[in-house]
């Protein structure tokens, strides 16, 4: 489902301009034993860190030397003046071609923080992707104290296979898609996987290095396909400060839950006894086959006055299935304002349904005769692959004869129109967590709760006050989510699940 605007003109000032180039291309990387030929930005996955301060303009040159159509999206950036960078192939931009290249450009208005870019097409974005780091302009200061440096940490997934040539087969034989193989730190998966190499060697271990007595700001990306991730450091406590480039009121905690798609900012003080230290990452899930072998890191204290363990502590998780630490996490996290001043007056409100749906499969290759589809309000999205997407809205298409039906729909909003957004996740056909992503633009959750317990609308302005505006929100099984949305009108307004 897509919302649209009209593009106004606003020209925000910049204080430097910064250039990179991405060159796409396939690279041979060697994870467990396996490898494999995979697309890359400049043969690195992760990919290069934008490093940036709000204000800047940066100027990425994307150059395709891939085989297939490639576009990039800077996920959680508002693309003032520049919507047509902002990576969705058929609906912001036409695909970068083979052989081609694109100048993509984005003002750092009023982002601070930690976001990040990936590949916005197929499921290239399994292995391009990358952290952006903006810093608060020099006449402006960190809400905490400087730390002593800033560490990206990105959360990723592998596949033995080919990840592109899975997806198509999941596609045209309709069965459920395969789970990954590990789950990365920074692009390794540790040491606990089978034919990973031992703590010893760390060959597969990212490893961080850090002073007794300073503090660290861990700059936390989930770039998984479709997983909410627990996240701890043995033996530590942090503070976090921000998620998706907003500051949040300082929480203290041992460990967080991280939605795909988000980032968190992380306040890491190395106040332990010297040693090495696990860093690790496991999965969320409430249903379904997922691997449950967390991804490992490792921290080193410096220093040369103690015995590194042959293997570092490892930290407890929750359990997989456990809901309550999911979404207790969430609850706890608080904007840094006393009292955000969430919309009132409401113009549009808009109710979605989302579900998992199986689809009547008319080819005789199909497993199960049918094929796996996501829906909103029953209709499961077609992006145009020859047009744009609003030639292709006002064409229509063909619908088929299915409950579930095939569509390009676009819902148009106003110019400076403050929409309510209601998202009632179902589980039709075996639901599943549903992350819902909003380029282009920032929101506030304002109420939430299982359906089936109904919601209070008296609280909402309430619960308004001490929401954090961010892109992206995760609605579990059940779930009844209300968000606002501020329609400024300077950039398009795209939402995805």
């Amino acid at each position: 489902m897509l919302m649209y605007n009209s593009i106004g003109c606003v020209t925000p000032l910049h204080a430097l301009v910064r250039h990179s180039k991405f060159e796409i291309i396939k690279s041979s990387h060697t994870r467990l034993c396996s490898s494999k030929s995979m697309l890359t930005v400049n043969g690195q996955s992760p990919g290069p860190t934008i490093y940036a301060t709000r204000g800047d303009l940066v100027i990425i040159d994307v150059v395709n030397r891939a085989d297939q159509n490639i576009t990039i999206h800077w996920h959680g950036v508002k693309m003032k003046r520049y919507p047509w960078s902002d990576g969705p192939n058929f609906v912001t931009q036409c695909p970068i071609r083979p052989g081609q290249s694109f100048r993509q450009r984005m003002i750092l208005s009023d982002e601070e923080g930690t976001l990040w870019w990936h590949a916005h097409s197929d499921w290239s974005r399994n292995t391009v992707y990358g952290a952006i780091l903006i810093l608060p302009p020099t006449s402006h200061s960190f809400p905490f104290p400087n730390p002593h440096a800033h560490i990206p940490i990105l959360i990723g997934e592998w596949w033995k296979g080919d990840v592109q040539q899975m997806m198509e087969e999941f596609l045209s034989n309709g069965d459920d898609p395969r789970p990954s193989d590990a789950f990365l730190i920074n692009g390794q998966p540790g040491d606990l996987y089978s034919c990973s190499t031992p703590a010893g060697f760390n060959l597969d271990t990212y490893k961080l290095s850090v002073e007794f007595g300073k503090t660290y700001l861990i700059r936390l990306v989930n770039a998984v396909m479709d997983s909410i991730m627990f996240f701890k450091i043995a033996g530590h406590n942090f503070t976090v400060v921000g998620t998706d480039a907003t500051y949040t009121k300082p929480l203290t905690t041992d460990y967080v839950a991280i939605s795909p798609g988000q980032t968190i900012d992380l306040l890491l003080e190395a106040n332990q006894p010297p040693s090495h230290y696990y860093m690790a990452a496991r999965v969320y899930a409430s249903g379904g086959v997922f691997v449950t072998t967390p991804a490992t890191a490792i921290i080193e204290y410096g220093g040369n006055d103690y015995t590194a363990p042959p293997f570092p502590l490892l930290p407890s998780f929750p359990e997989v299935n456990n809901s309550a630490a999911s979404i207790n996490f969430t609850k706890r996290l608080r904007s840094l304002a006393d009292a955000v001043e969430v919309p009132k007056n409401i113009t549009k409100k808009l109710f979605y349904t989302l579900s998992m749906n199986r689809r009547l499969c008319r080819e005789s290759r199909c497993v199960r005769e049918t094929r796996l589809v996501s829906s909103i309000n029953n209709v499961s999205m077609i992006l145009p692959e020859t047009t744009n997407i609003l030639e292709a809205y006002y064409k229509g298409g063909n619908n088929g004869r299915s409950a579930t039906r095939y569509a390009t729909a676009v819902s148009v909003l106003e110019y400076n129109s403050t929409v309510e957004v209601v998202f009632q996740a179902t589980n039709i056909a075996g639901g599943v967590e549903h992350p819902m992503h909003l380029h282009g633009h920032s929101f506030y959750v304002v109420g939430s709760g299982l359906h089936t317990q109904g919601y209070d609308s008296s609280k909402k302005h309430a619960n308004g006050k001490r929401a954090i505006p961010g892109p992206t929100i995760y609605a579990t099984r059940g779930d009844l989510v209300i968000i606002d949305v501020v329609n400024r009108a300077d950039q398009n307004i795209t939402i995805h699940w």
